[in-house]
């Protein structure tokens, strides 16, 4: 019997991604996601749920997450569950996380809205009178 590991969500980052070089010379970029939904309850109160999905990139797309998004950028999460494990204090611990395979930016970074290009002039002003007359 085949399988499927697919995960597709939609939310916005709660912090700064966390670049994490390797020593293979690959970035790892740690992210968490805040995924909210919206309904009504069964006395008509209008109630939102948060849930929060922590997600790694690799390589390039690491290297991209670290450059573009900040906390709070809108983004779409393509990937696969991963089971994290690992070993603390001599306990053996685990998470469920997501391994993103692509990630869309739904909406203009923060860091791209704060830069300016220097080499660029300034628009100038519409000066032409003839424009304004109203024949």
């Amino acid at each position: 019997m085949s399988s499927l590991n697919k995960v597709l969500l939609i939310g916005n980052l709660t912090k700064d991604p966390e670049l994490r070089p390797l020593k293979s010379g690959m970035n790892v970029a740690n992210m968490r996601l805040a995924i909210s939904e919206k309904y009504k309850s069964k006395d008509g109160k209008n109630v939102e749920t948060v849930c929060y999905v922590d997600v790694e990139a690799w390589s390039k797309l690491a290297d991209i997450c670290g450059q573009y998004l900040t906390k709070g950028s809108p983004v779409m999460v393509e990937g696969m569950l991963k089971m994290d494990e690992w070993e603390k204090d001599g306990q053996k611990r685990s998470k469920l996380l997501v391994r993103a395979n692509n990630i869309e930016f739904l909406g203009k970074s923060k860091k791209a809205e704060g830069e300016t290009n220097q080499n660029e002039p300034a628009e100038e002003p519409d000066n032409n009178e003839e424009d304004k007359l109203p024949f």
